[in-house]
């Protein structure tokens, strides 16, 4: 009579639940949508020579220094007043100046913190100094 060794019901039972964690956590990664996010990025930098001015006009100057394409919809003046904007599409690489406005004054040479919502749901930050429009 032969004798067959087989796996003790402990390891096989170890075994079973380290392959179905495994998958379990493939199958919620894909459902959403962590996988196809990675190595991919937007970041937006804003530079310097912003500008905003007293009237509640702001011209900001923006780049997508990420590897994907933002879409900004939002900016706002903290403590003073918010402006949708149409979505602004950037590209990676790609720069542009977006103009808004808000309703109300703001103080010449007070500062004043301005953020940029993206779809994505990152929000990015400037501070700077209102200054008057220029002449027309």
């Amino acid at each position: 009579m032969k004798l067959n060794k087989a796996i003790s019901p402990i390891l096989a039972t170890v075994i079973l639940i380290a392959v179905t964690l495994v998958i379990a956590i493939g199958v919620i990664g894909w459902i959403m949508g962590i996988w196809g996010t990675f190595g991919t990025t937007e970041t937006i930098q804003i530079y310097p020579d912003s500008k905003l001015y007293t009237n509640g006009n702001i011209t900001l100057y923006v780049k997508n220094t990420g590897t994907a394409t933002a879409v900004i919809y939002k900016v706002e003046i903290v403590g003073v007043n918010t402006s949708s904007i149409n979505d602004m599409t950037l590209a990676p690489g790609q720069d542009t100046e977006i103009s808004a406005s808000v309703n109300g004054t703001l103080t010449p040479g007070a500062q004043y913190q301005v953020k940029i919502y993206t779809r994505a749901g990152h929000v990015y930050s400037i501070v700077l100094t209102a200054e008057a429009p220029p002449s027309e």
